[in-house]
Formats: structure tokens, C-alpha cells, sequence
């Protein structure tokens, strides 16, 4: 997996590596052709029942979709503003404190 690719990417990737049109894939899932399209460019945010779906056509693993796609979000959440690396920072101590506490 390429962490730095976007769920949009991903899903791109996957397509293209397949030769499938988005109209093919998107029959398959399915949802609207252009719903795909703006999946693919970001514009769009997929739900978790379309996150499984794309797992299942594509054959992958679904973290394989789903760490990029909760990754976009983590990222547009945090990155309009100043602080963005500090509350990173302090975003993955406390997952390490509450990992700790299980």
C-alpha cells in the first residue's frame, strides 16, 4: 500500500490497473457514474457501505481503503490550520495513551 495515495487515488489506481472504465466499475458497486468521478478526484467522500463494496469488487483488504480514506479526513480536518502538525503531534500521543490504557 501506498500510504501517501489518497482513497480517490486508490480507487483510481485500482481501476486503471484493471482497465476498467468508471462506468464499468461504478454498474459494479453500484453507484452513479459521476459519483465515482468525484470519488476519484476527492471531491467526494465515500460512506463506509461504498468503502466495503470497492473492497470487495477490487479484491483488497478493506484497511487497504480505509486508511486513505480516514486519512483524507484526518487531513481536511486539520490542515486549514496553523496548528496542523502540532495537533497531529498530539493526536498520535494520546492514541499511543488510550492503546496504552486497553
Amino acid at each position: 500500500m501506498n500510504n501517501h495515495k489518497s482513497f480517490g487515488e486508490t480507487i483510481n489506481h485500482l481501476r486503471k490497473k484493471r482497465k476498467l472504465t468508471l462506468k464499468e466499475v461504478a454498474e459494479s458497486i453500484p453507484i452513479d457514474t459521476s459519483l465515482l468521478s468525484k470519488l476519484e478526484k476527492n471531491y467526494r467522500y465515500p460512506n463506509e457501505v461504498q468503502i466495503k463494496k470497492f473492497a470487495k469488487f477490487f479484491k483488497v483488504n478493506e484497511k487497504e481503503l480505509i486508511i486513505p480514506f480516514l486519512s483524507d479526513k484526518v487531513v481536511s480536518e486539520v490542515s486549514e490550520t496553523v496548528f496542523s502538525k502540532e495537533v497531529l503531534k498530539v493526536a498520535d500521543i494520546k492514541i499511543q495513551y488510550l492503546e496504552k490504557k486497553k
